[in-house]
């Protein structure tokens, strides 16, 4: 399996990085583990090796194809939402000089990403137990990172209310979206400017038979005020419009 692997790594036209026989054996046994737990908790629906290594792991790296220098500067990166780890421990596994906060509000999640760390001694990645509502008030983290990423299915404005808070005025908070992104973008843009934001480029990309992708990249020109984010489930009940 780890041939097959190999063989949609190197086959696809979408990364510019090429990917070390080391780093391809990391992505292969982080795929074994995830496979292995997941017949006992809940962590992704998507199990089939080839779509993994397209859906999970060179859809998280293609961050490359927006932020051309990821893999020369020891950015700050916050992973909110990283669930199973994504885009996070593939970022860590390809670009090692990264420094990553992978943020999760589920603990057995976190405890899982700290295994797979142990087991691939992966050594740039922090597990952190939050809620977004909660870390991005915490002063050790607000305003702290150069990027916060996050793959996570919540709507643009929402997203924006949960991350930008954590991204340093010059850095960027890069979303991950799929299909249906421009109507997100539209309905984002007044939050994107309260939250001290502005969309600065995109990239789109198809991503094999799966579909078509875009990376966002919003831009911090301003602090984000105190009040944001606001308490629990407001940012998704009630976006800023």
């Amino acid at each position: 399996m780890y041939n097959d692997m190999d063989k949609y790594l190197s086959e696809s036209n979408i990364l510019d990085t090429v990917l070390s026989d080391e780093k391809k054996e990391k992505l292969y046994r982080f795929y074994k583990i995830l496979i292995e737990k997941n017949k006992v908790m809940n962590l992704t629906s998507i199990t089939d090796i080839r779509e993994c290594t397209y859906k999970h792991f060179i859809d998280s790296i293609a961050i490359e194809k927006l932020v051309k220098d990821i893999g020369e500067r020891e950015y700050s990166v916050a992973d909110l939402g990283t669930g199973a780890g994504f885009p996070g421990i593939p970022l860590a596994i390809a670009f090692p000089n990264l420094r990553l906060d992978l943020i999760d509000s589920l603990n057995k999640r976190v405890k899982f990403i700290q295994e797979v760390c142990e087991a691939l001694e992966l050594k740039n990645v922090t597990s952190i137990h939050s809620r977004a509502e909660n870390i991005a008030k915490d002063k050790k983290y607000r305003e702290k990172f150069d990027i916060c990423v996050s793959r996570a299915v919540a709507n643009l404005a929402s997203l924006s209310e949960y991350c930008l808070p954590l991204v340093k005025v010059g850095g960027s908070f890069v979303s991950y979206k799929s299909k249906g992104f421009d109507v997100e973008v539209n309905d984002a843009k007044k939050a994107i400017q309260v939250l001290g934001g502005e969309i600065s480029d995109s990239i789109k990309f198809k991503l094999a038979e799966y579909g078509e992708r875009i990376l966002l990249d919003i831009k911090k020109v301003k602090p984000t005020a105190s009040k944001y984010p606001r308490k629990a489930g407001l940012p998704t009940k009630e976006p800023i419009r």
